[in-house]
């Protein structure tokens, strides 16, 4: 059985004032179905055994009704105001030590393929999605040699692709990540991405995570009205 952690814990800052009111992963990509929603029902339809947790935090009664019926789980993070994606992850961490996990950002929408063929199908090692054909200064964008990630973060200056908001996970390494997050949070590291904990491990730990190149695929992260609209236009195709 696979298990899907969805990060949704944030404000949305980035997309204020469309925030003020809802969580960005409860913009409506149709009259039916929000990020959020289309995210959980789409993993449902190509893997019915699925495990899917989601992490709340803003808006979490607003987020909890919207995937009523779901069969969900859901887990809180209480501070979500003055803490990252690691501190979501963290209060998941249980979930970590699963056979098979991927982890993937709430505000995302991948074209139907991406998530019947590689979200949702099984790993024998860790990787990341990347996408070599966006280049976008600021966002977080890895660096790779050979499909192996040597670094990401959001402030490289030369990079050679942007990270999808995806990351799989086999036994071993998913527990690697436990480990280290409790290390990163003990260490009062609550406001970093969770992302930044595969980095540690990485260069410190010889930590081998692989990358997955999606260029030519549709996706979106919705960080911006424009993102919404790129987010819609997928749906309608896949819908089409």
């Amino acid at each position: 059985m696979m298990t899907y952690i969805i990060l949704a814990a944030g404000k949305g800052n980035n997309l204020q004032p469309l925030t003020l009111k809802y969580a960005k992963t409860s913009y409506r990509l149709d009259e039916e179905t929000t990020v959020l929603q289309r995210m959980v029902r789409t993993i449902r339809r190509a893997d019915k055994d699925a495990e899917i947790v989601v992490v709340v935090g803003y808006k979490a009664a607003e987020v909890k009704k919207e995937l009523e019926g779901e069969n969900v789980i859901f887990v809180m993070n209480p501070f979500y105001e003055v803490t990252n994606s690691i501190s979501s992850l963290w209060f998941a961490r249980e979930y970590l030590e699963r056979e098979n996990v991927a982890i993937v950002h709430g505000d995302v929408v991948f074209e139907d393929d991406i998530i019947t063929n590689i979200l949702t199908v099984p790993t024998d090692h860790p990787y990341v999605l990347t996408d070599s054909s966006y280049r976008s200064p600021g966002a977080y964008n890895v660096v790779s040699r050979d499909d192996r990630v040597l670094v990401m973060s959001k402030k490289l200056e030369n990079f050679t692709a942007k990270y999808c908001c995806l990351t799989k996970l086999d036994p071993v390494s998913s527990r690697l990540l436990k480990e280290e997050i409790d290390s990163m949070i003990n260490e009062n590291m609550y406001d970093q991405f969770f992302e930044d904990s595969l980095v540690q491990m990485i260069m410190f730990h010889d930590f081998r995570l692989s990358c997955k190149d999606i260029a030519g695929k549709k996706w979106s992260e919705v960080d911006s009205v424009d993102d919404l609209l790129a987010a819609q236009d997928i749906h309608r195709s896949s819908a089409s």
